[in-house]
């Protein structure tokens, strides 16, 4: 598994997060190239600086220059998202530069709820929360993108013939 390492931190540290974007339509079963780790977390303080403890602990630093810090401060992501449209705070490895983690930085979805409806995989014996099928279609409907829209339309297929993962 491409983040095995980064996960398995995760899971160590206690940090409350699903993995949702590309690899967690591969994990529902749908075949798509994508390489950077996606992910929701719980926006609490105690979660958020647990995150950025493994992010420093392996050697990732924030892709704009800002300071991991800031991602604590409620205000500072709803003015990132008023003034910069941003989505995601972006984290890139230092001495692999195809390795890179987004974080929603607000909840396009309640993440206590979502979080309940998990789905929890295991790959190479590191235990994935993932997103749920029905949420994972959500997120995607509240993005719009094409590419969202043309995975909308392979998870339908997929749920139509497999039932819903």
């Amino acid at each position: 598994m491409f983040y095995q390492e980064e996960i398995s931190a995760l899971n160590k540290k206690n940090v409350r997060y699903l993995v949702v974007g590309g690899i967690a339509l591969v994990l529902h079963g749908v075949v798509r190239l994508t390489a950077d780790l996606d992910l929701m977390l719980d926006l609490s303080d105690d979660n958020l600086s647990k995150f950025l403890e493994v992010m420093k602990s392996l050697d990732y630093k924030p892709k704009l220059p800002l300071h991991p810090r800031a991602l604590l401060d409620p205000e500072k992501r709803k003015e990132w998202a008023r003034k910069k449209n941003m989505i995601a705070f972006a984290f890139a490895h230092q001495k692999h530069d195809y390795k890179e983690i987004d974080v929603f930085i607000d909840e396009p979805i309640p993440f206590s709820g979502a979080f309940k409806r998990k789905k929890t995989l295991t790959a190479e014996d590191v235990k994935i929360n993932v997103i749920s099928f029905d949420d994972l279609v959500t997120l995607k409907e509240k993005s719009g993108r094409e590419q969202d829209i043309m995975d909308i339309k392979m998870l339908r297929e997929l749920g139509g013939k497999h039932g819903k993962k």
